[in-house]
């Protein structure tokens, strides 16, 4: 009896396929377009935002400029610096980081006198790394990006080009 019912209630159902034969082709290939052009649309526009969040316009920016690579005259030494590392199991374990900064907008005297400034501004984010965070060729480039951050943020926009890793030893 049960099966009877549901033979009768699709009876009166229609298949997808009839639903399709019955439209025009004409409206089939405008839907098509749309589709196309929206997963395009959705494409271009992932890879433009994903070009931009990950630094192309610095990039693009830093292949036009022909400036020369700065001379050793030209840096900033910081000072070696020494920080515990967090550990989830209480171990002692010290991070050894010495930089050199590379000048900007602000001349290599004025870096040098805010050096203070800038070594604590460094300090906190440093002590909260992980020994886990400063595995591998990746985890430098993160660190040297977050220290040109932290020197920018205390001096200025673009006083600081970039920061040199000269050693990074963990103990």
């Amino acid at each position: 009896m049960a099966t009877a019912e549901i033979v009768q209630a699709d009876e009166g159902t229609e298949s997808s396929a009839e639903i399709n034969a019955a439209e025009p082709a004409g409206t089939k290939r405008k839907k098509l377009i749309v589709i196309v052009a929206a997963a395009l649309l959705l494409v271009l526009g992932g890879g433009g935002a994903a070009w931009y969040l990950l630094g192309g316009d610095r990039a693009a920016a830093a292949a036009e400029t022909n400036e020369p690579p700065p001379t050793a005259e030209e840096l900033v030494d910081v000072a070696e610096m020494s920080v515990n590392l967090r550990t989830s199991d209480g171990s002692t374990k010290l991070l050894r980081v010495h930089l050199m900064l590379v000048p900007g907008a602000m001349g290599k005297e004025e870096v040098t006198a805010s050096l203070p400034l800038v070594v604590d501004a460094f300090q906190p984010f440093l002590r909260e790394l992980r020994p886990e965070d400063i595995a591998g060729s990746a985890a430098t480039f993160r660190i040297k990006e977050e220290m040109l951050v932290r020197a920018n943020a205390v001096l200025g926009r673009q006083a600081v080009k970039d920061v040199l890793i000269q050693e990074l030893v963990q103990q």
